[in-house]
């Protein structure tokens, strides 16, 4: 009874060492006698007992390998870089994915470590942040050649984090900082000119415009002084009268304006009766004097002869 109980007890360990289970998204490979007999899927699956033996179970499933590189560009800018490798076991190259590498991670950080080496100190240390793209292409393309006939796929290639050393850093926000600084103020500066221009043409045209205005109130006070003096010539009162009672009218006149402002500096004026009889024959004499001028400049007029002392 128990020798059949022993060979009872070896049937059942038997039986249950013949199943196996694959879970979903991979892939068992069997091995019958140490050497490779098939791929077995997701699901159940029979296998010889002792005989054949479940080696290695892979993970069919997209992977992520992040490489971290030292390198150094064209203008001699040490950076530290992060490359993330996206990667997949091929399906139908399950076997060739475990027999022919024995590390594929390591693989695959060499070949990310060639490519990254021999692009980025083509570059200069701005051109690498803008072109990482290419860099990541170039990783891409390079792993996908390689790797492929190992039974691996590559996915994606990301250039995830370059980290220039912090003195490099520092310099960069420095120049940035100073040509931000440059820029405000050649704003600044172009604000500053547009505005002493503005103001310049205000006043120019402020200046025309009164220049304009003390013209016309010119114009109108020649009109009102010439008719006063046709209605007082009306009168029977003669011009050189006429204008003597204007002259002394606008003398009172000024004296006036002066008196009622309560702003006024001190301001000396003859007051006199005769005071505006003086200036109208000063203005009378200044200008007789100025057109015997202006007729002895004339060509043709004879200068008037000169008189010799004895």
């Amino acid at each position: 009874m128990v020798f059949l109980g022993i060979i009872g007890f070896l049937a059942l360990i038997t039986l249950f060492a013949s199943f196996f289970t694959v879970k979903q998204a991979t892939a068992a490979i069997v091995e019958r006698l140490g050497k490779f007999h098939s791929v077995r899927q997701s699901g159940l699956h029979l296998k010889i007992p002792y005989i054949d033996q479940v080696t290695k179970r892979m993970n069919l499933r997209i992977q992520q390998l992040d490489v971290i590189i030292d390198t150094k560009t064209l203008d001699n800018v040490f950076v530290r870089m992060k490359v993330s490798v996206q990667y997949q076991v091929i399906t139908e190259q399950v076997a060739d994915s475990f027999y022919r590498l024995e590390n594929p991670e390591n693989q695959i950080t060499s070949y990310v470590f060639d490519v990254v080496r021999a692009e980025v100190p083509k570059m200069k240390l701005d051109d690498v942040f803008v072109r990482k793209d290419d860099i990541a292409i170039a990783v891409k393309g390079e792993l996908q050649e390689a790797m492929q006939s190992y039974g691996y796929d590559i996915i994606k290639a990301l250039v995830t984090d370059i980290d220039p050393d912090e003195q490099v850093k520092h310099a960069m926000n420095r120049i940035n900082a100073a040509e931000r600084e440059k820029t405000a103020a050649e704003y600044e500066s172009e604000a500053q000119r547009i505005r002493i221009v503005a103001v310049a043409k205000a006043e120019a045209e402020s200046k025309k415009l009164q220049g304009q205005g003390i013209a016309d109130q010119r114009r109108e006070i020649a009109k009102g002084l010439e008719e006063s003096v046709k209605m007082l010539n009306s009168a029977n009162i003669s011009s050189q009268e006429a204008s003597a009672l204007i002259i002394i009218t606008q003398h009172y006149d000024t004296l006036h304006s002066i008196g009622a402002s309560n702003r006024s500096n001190l301001v000396l004026l003859p007051n006199t009766p005769t005071s505006a009889s003086t200036m109208l024959n000063d203005l009378v004499v200044s200008m007789a004097a100025t057109q015997k001028m202006d007729d002895l400049a004339k060509p043709g007029v004879p200068e008037p002869p000169r008189q010799h002392g004895h």
